[in-house]
């Protein structure tokens, strides 16, 4: 036993130092700004300030010649220089050039030249044959900035994200953000529909008020670029893992791409540009001029901002253009009428939800403001209408309620923390669909049919796996998956979408499967999707599966078992794996597929799925489980059709089982599957490092530029500080003439080689001119440096001499049947005392005989080392003091409170020690362990697990014995339960452990 406690006890000794670095984060990744929030060791859930603290940053990046700059930095860069500005890069992610989404950003953005990937038919930014990037470069360059913030913020090193994105992002979307992270070398834990994130940061900060009765919450998230409704249900179910816990479900969701609040903004600098005009001061059209329409644009910004809270405000632009002044009023009224239309679209989105979740407004309980943008007045003028409601909820941060929720998912899936559970079940925006020929023949005529089978319907829950079986297949095939009934887009929205197809999916070794098991009955090929938690389909791999019956051997004696076993070891037995291995076959029954009843039989199996497979399955068996589960739904059918041949089959095996047991197996057959892509292709591996290589050689040179800016600073500080220091009172106490002189020489010529060739020089003549400089006056430094630690150090010094003697004198005192400390230890003590007094009177007046500009022999280093040697000595007989057990001396008369007080410790003692005692403090697994429970100021300490999300759960070891008594102590006095510290079972002497885990 001892020596897997060891062992265990090892790795939770050398687990914390792991924990040093294993932050994660999110990035709430808008079209106009980003959010990223961080959980740590000790730091539950914390938005991340950038460089400005600001607590939102501009996705945004400027890429000069020779520079780089991101977030406000490159904002400011978008007035002056707008051609080296990349903004609002979402719109071009996952999108060929013909898509409309591209040419709506090249007419918003006159600026920029998009070019056509002819490999991959996408669009990249060319600005010179040098400077070419891709949509998911630039975005790879703003994560990668995200990443280097939270890492400043957070102190350590973070691989880590959950990143958001928005909830009508289709398949090419997302592996376009996935590739952007990739190349900025994030490991996304998973994508998180941003509306899915607002609905857990809601739920984790409400968890009490969820019980098992549903509660519909709709969220209208009116962003910059795009706007979506979200209908989410709260309510707790049981689950085998963890009882029962809250969960959230996504029911509906609606959405408009191009509702926003950017597009606001760029009516109302069209406007301004239209006033200016008018006003007719300069002959040129302001809006041919790309840096006059950015100034617009930021003013554009602010006016709208100061709109919703004012009727009225005055627009001013200085040197608008040709250093001509721009100045006009603009009113509520006429921002208003000016996006008139974008107000009437305001509640298509709320309807589109409630048609997804099949819904009624009635059984909303309330409408929660999401997005900057909802802050417009008369936005929630029209949503308070739309949704027929008292008044709308804003009792969430509408900014920055995606990140928090997201770096909350984030914490839940490292390995590092332990989180309370919040059960996610997202929702599929878009159906997707499997289509595949198949030869039929009626009446001697051959023809082909096109069948389909729905994989995932609209709003089906995920992640989750399905199967589907091709049971009519004896040869190999291809097959396609794409998206399924879009009607319910409209027709601008399909025309903006992009490719409705996209796998190909060839398969090869179907035939040669089948001639390898002629002799056993198919099954069919068995292709096997998952839906992942970031909303990606993935094919994980397809089968030929073939159903054989064995017969059982007959139940072998003990002896025999053993005798077969024993051969076995000494090499009787054959370690060569089977060529298949078989597993006892679960009864799985496919579906015809049968044109005719594709949608009846479709929407049976996913109801039956839902029903089935709430959580994600990883492992084999489950895999098997929700097999049969995809399959269910059309047992009935296929049992119709196949009847003749069960009725065949029954009584062969009622026969056989007479004569010897038999039992089914199934051998499965791995297909090869060629995947050829539809809709956007992917970027070859080659191009994936070429772009990793690009961004590493950007973040190289941004690095060199601020080491040698870094170093160019400290070197003019350290010229102008110091040449002010040769004249301050402390340093011309210490320096001679010859070296002042010597020194002001030197300082001045690296001044006058700073102005000539400093600011061209590279980052090595910097550090160089540095060195020399300090080595030059490092003498004049060391000798100002010790003058101004003397007084603290003697002062010290004679403190703890004083106090060392006075121990002494004391404890030479004490009785001799008293005495606890023996005479080489007091004379060891005594000479050190001595010889320490000695040393400093002798150093101090060897000292004072030396002048100021000479090397002191009085250091600061030595006191310090002087100090230690008493203070050990000190420490060690007081340890020795504290723990010494008095000498046993004859009993007193009175012993009645003595006896009290034994028996009262022994009645503690044994309320703690007993294991039936019930603790009434926080829970625990382990009967050993100490749980200490920080609540937050507004929960009620009662000893009870707490269900606030920032809670942290510290594991603790029990106190050793010397600490017993005080916690005993504690129990007995204290007659209310205990709610820091309990414990929870019997108290052995072990050494204290950090803590290994945070629970938010």
């Amino acid at each position: 036993m001892l020596a897997p406690i060891a062992l265990f006890c090892l790795i939770l000794t050398v687990l914390p130092s792991h924990t040093v670095t294993v932050a994660v984060m999110s990035v709430d990744l808008g079209s106009e700004w980003m959010k990223m929030a961080i959980v740590k060791p000790g730091v539950p859930m914390e938005i991340v300030l950038n460089k400005e603290s600001r607590r939102k940053t501009p996705a945004i990046v400027c890429l000069k010649e020779n520079e780089r700059l991101f977030g406000d930095s490159a904002l400011g860069v978008s007035v002056k220089n707008p051609k080296t500005v990349y903004r609002h890069l979402q719109i071009l992610l996952g999108k060929k050039h013909d898509n409309l989404q591209v040419a709506l950003y090249q007419k918003r953005f006159l600026e920029h030249q998009l070019q056509k990937d002819p490999m991959r038919g996408t669009v990249y930014f060319k600005n010179s044959e040098e400077m070419q990037y891709t949509p998911e470069e630039l975005l790879g360059m703003v994560l990668n900035y995200s990443r280097g913030l939270a890492q400043d913020f957070a102190e350590q090193p973070i691989k880590d994200a959950v990143i958001t994105v928005p909830a009508f992002f289709n398949q090419a979307e997302r592996r376009a953000v996935l590739q952007a992270a990739q190349m900025a070398g994030l490991k996304v834990l998973q994508l998180i529909n941003d509306n899915t994130a607002v609905a857990l940061n809601y739920g984790v900060f409400r968890r009490k008020d969820i019980d098992n009765t549903a509660k519909n919450v709709m969220f209208y998230d009116m962003g910059s670029g795009s706007t979506t409704a979200t209908i989410v249900t709260y309510q707790t179910v049981k689950t085998k893992e963890s009882g029962t816990q809250p969960q959230l479900q996504i029911r509906g969701v609606g959405f408009d791409r191009g509702l926003g609040g950017f597009e606001m903004d760029l009516r109302l600098r069209d406007h301004l540009a239209k006033l200016f005009n008018e006003q007719k001061k300069s002959k040129k059209d302001v809006r041919e001029n790309h840096r006059a329409m950015a100034k617009l644009l930021k003013e554009a910004q602010r006016l709208k901002t100061v709109l919703s809270a004012n009727v009225d405000f005055m627009a001013q632009v200085e040197g608008l253009m040709d250093d001509i002044d721009f100045k006009a009023k603009v009113t509520r009224a006429e921002f208003e009428k000016l996006c008139a239309d974008l107000f009437e679209r305001v509640p298509g989105p709320v309807q589109d939800a409630l048609t997804a979740a099949e819904m009624k407004l009635d059984e909303i309980e309330q409408v929660i403001l999401v997005g900057g943008s909802t802050r417009v007045p008369k936005v929630q003028e029209v949503l308070l209408k739309a949704v027929r409601k008292e008044e709308l909820g804003k009792n969430i941060n509408a900014d920055e309620a995606a990140a928090m929720g997201a770096v909350y998912q984030a914490a839940a899936l490292s390995k590092a923390f332990k989180v309370k559970p919040f059960l996610v079940r997202d929702a599929t925006v878009f159906p997707i669909q499997v289509e595949f020929t198949r030869e039929t023949e009626e009446d001697g005529i051959k023809t082909l049919k096109q069948n389909k089978r729905v994989l995932f319907q609209r709003m089906a829950p995920y992640p989750q796996r399905k199967v589907i079986t091709f049971n009519r297949y004896n040869d190999d095939f291809a097959f396609d998956i794409n998206y399924g009934d879009l009607s319910f887009l409209s027709q601008e929205d399909i025309s903006v979408f992009g490719s409705l197809n996209l796998t190909t999916v060839k398969l090869s070794g179907v035939g040669s499967s089948f001639q390898k098991h002629a002799d056993a009955e198919s099954k069919g090929i068995k292709a096997h999707f998952n839906m992942d938690e970031s909303g990606l389909l993935l094919l994980d791999r397809v089968e030929s599966v073939f159903e054989t019956i064995v017969e059982e051997k007959e139940e072998e004696s003990t002896l025999t078992k053993l005798g077969n076993t024993i051969s076995t070891l000494f090499g009787g037995g054959s370690s060569e794996p089977a060529p298949n291995v078989t597993e006892p076959i679960q009864d799985e029954e496919e579906a015809p597929p049968e044109s005719g009843q594709d949608d009846k039989d479709e929407s049976q199996k996913d109801k039956d799925t839902k029903e089935m497979q709430d959580d994600s399955e990883k492992s084999a068996a489950e895999d098997e489980g929700q097999e049969k589960t995809e399959e269910a739904g059309s047992k009935a059918d296929t049992k119709e059709k196949d009847g003749e041949k069960s009725e065949n089959i029954e009584p062969e095996k009622d026969a056989e089982k007479k004569v010897k047991p038999q039992k089914k197996s199934k051998i499965s057959e791995d297909i090869t599957v060629e995947l050829v892509i539809r809709d956007i292709l992917d970027p070859t591996s080659d191009e994936i490092t070429s772009s990793k290589k690009k961004l590493q050689d950007l973040t190289d040179r941004d690095l060199a530029k601020h080491e040698r800016e870094k170093t160019l600073n400290s070197l003019e500080a350290f010229i102008f500080e110091t040449q002010d220091k040769l004249y301050q009172e402390d340093y011309q106490l210490v320096v001679s003439e010859e070296e002042k002189e010597q020194i002001s020489a030197k300082l001045s010529e690296a001044s006058e080689w700073m102005d000539e060739d400093g600011y061209t020089a590279t980052t090595k003549q910097l550090k160089e001119k540095l060195s020399q400089l300090k080595s030059l006056c490092k003498d004049v430094f060391f000798r100002v440096e010790e003058r101004r630690k003397w007084p603290d150090r003697l002062a010290a010094l004679d403190s703890m001499l004083n106090t060392s003697s006075f121990f002494l004198k004391s404890a030479k005192l004490i009785p001799e049947d008293d005495q606890i400390f023996t005479e080489v230890e007091l004379n060891m003590l005594e000479k050190v005392i001595n010889e320490t007094t000695t040393w400093k009177n002798e150093t101090v007046s060897e000292q004072e005989k030396r002048t100021p500009k000479e090397r002191p022999v009085l250091l600061s280093k030595d006191i310090e080392s002087k100090l230690a040697l008493l203070d050990r000595e000190v420490n060690y007989l007081l340890n020795k003091a504290k723990f010494a057990k008095p000498k046993a001396k004859a009993k007193a008369k009175n012993s009645t409170s003595s006896d009290k007080s034994s028996k009262a410790n022994n009645t503690a003692e044994e309320k703690v020690v007993s294991p039936t005692e019930e603790s009434t403090g926080t829970k625990s697994e382990n009967p050993e362990e100490v749980q200490q429970v920080v609540v937050p100021p507004t929960e009620e300490s009662t000893g009870t697990e707490s269900e606030n999300p920032e809670e942290v759960q510290q594991v603790v070891v029990p106190p050793t014995e010397e600490s017993t008594d005080s916690v005993v102590h504690t129990d007995t006095d204290s007659q209310s339960p205990p709610t820091e510290e309990t414990t929870t079972g019997p108290m052995e002497k072990t050494q204290p452990e950090n803590h290994i885990e945070d629970e938010l």
